[in-house]
């Protein structure tokens, strides 16, 4: 087991807690091998998956989406720069309406949530006796890029 890194040292190389690593072990989202005394271990590997898991959280993608893009990586050997091409190829779309919709939330609600807006006719949380309710929940005119 040379070379491997306790739980310690992956936590503090990685920037995560001991807890969310032992969390994300119960995901699936990273591996461990243990000892003889039960005591986790992990492959120097793991960092890159963790700052993936990291970064992923950053810009919203829930750890379930997270799970099935690293269930998609290969089991046995250390993704290659084409594995990992491939993944974030899947999210490309995903990510740019993600980034549309906080462009969408910076250029509209600069002085929205909570202002006592004056012009409720154009303000995009609005919505007057539910009237919107046809077109799906949550703040249908922010949402759709009206």
């Amino acid at each position: 087991m040379q070379d491997l890194l306790t739980i310690g040292d992956m936590s503090a190389r990685s920037g995560v807690a001991p807890s969310a690593l032992r969390y994300y072990e119960r995901l699936g989202l990273i591996h461990a091998v243990r000892t003889g005394g039960n005591q986790r271990r992990y492959q120097r590997a793991e960092l890159r998956r963790i700052a993936f898991i990291r970064v992923s959280q950053q810009v919203g993608v829930s750890l379930e989406e997270i799970r099935e893009a690293l269930a998609s990586l290969p089991d046995g050997r250390v993704p290659t720069k084409a594995d990992w091409a491939r993944l974030s190829a899947g999210w490309h779309d995903k990510l740019a309406e993600r980034i549309a919709l906080l462009e969408r939330l910076r250029d509209n609600l600069t002085g929205c949530i909570g202002c006592g807006c004056l012009s409720l006719q154009k303000c995009t949380l609005y919505n007057p006796d539910d009237q919107l309710a046809a077109f799906g929940p949550g703040p249908r005119i922010l949402l759709s890029g009206d």
